[in-house]
């Protein structure tokens, strides 16, 4: 009997033991899967921060990429509208002082004389044929696609057209005592 007693009281050792190693199994289990998930979300937390690091890295050296290509090829653009425009211009004076040697210039061009700015001709109709001039011509030579006067232009158009026009003698005096300029006459 003691026997059985004794078989009785293991037993109930073993089902204490069973019971708290269950119990212990339940919390280590629990705390693993805890563990596990924390892990979990960290590594998928890393991994997002770094896919969202790793995209706005590729996104900024395409970005760069992208606009290098474009400076460059705008550059190109820029260096060649310059070339261009310089050309224009370069060619708009030469022909400002060939027109009056052209075929179709309407004057002789012997009467015409190059001022370039602000007007690019003046030309004294007739004086090379006699000596009388017949008319005084102011003449703006305009190249290119856009034939518009600048402001400067316009406003000695409408000067010449109102009439606002003289004609002045000016006479420079090297006698010692009255070393000025004097004004003979206007009219």
């Amino acid at each position: 009997m003691i026997e059985w007693a004794v078989i009785l009281l293991l037993f109930l050792a073993v089902l204490v033991l069973f019971y708290k190693y269950s119990r212990i199994q339940g919390q280590v289990e629990r705390k693993a899967r805890e563990i596990f998930e924390s892990w979990r979300r960290g590594e998928r937390e890393d991994l997002e921060n770094w896919k969202e690091q790793e995209l706005k890295r590729l996104s900024d050296e395409k970005a760069r990429i992208l606009f290098d290509a474009w400076r460059q090829d705008e550059e190109g653009n820029i260096r060649t509208d310059a070339i261009k425009r310089s050309q224009s211009v370069t060619r708009g004076k030469v022909t400002e002082c060939l027109i009056p040697y052209f075929p179709d210039f309407p004057y002789n061009p012997k009467d015409a004389r190059f001022l370039g700015t602000p007007v690019d001709l003046i030309v004294f109709d007739g004086l090379s044929d006699a000596d009388e001039v017949q008319n005084v011509v102011f003449v703006e030579i305009k190249t290119g696609k856009a034939a518009n006067l600048s402001k400067r232009e316009r406003a000695v158009r409408e000067c010449i057209k109102a009439g606002r026009v003289q004609y002045s003698t000016i006479h420079q005096s090297f006698d010692e005592e009255t070393n000025r300029l004097r004004d003979i006459g206007m009219n």
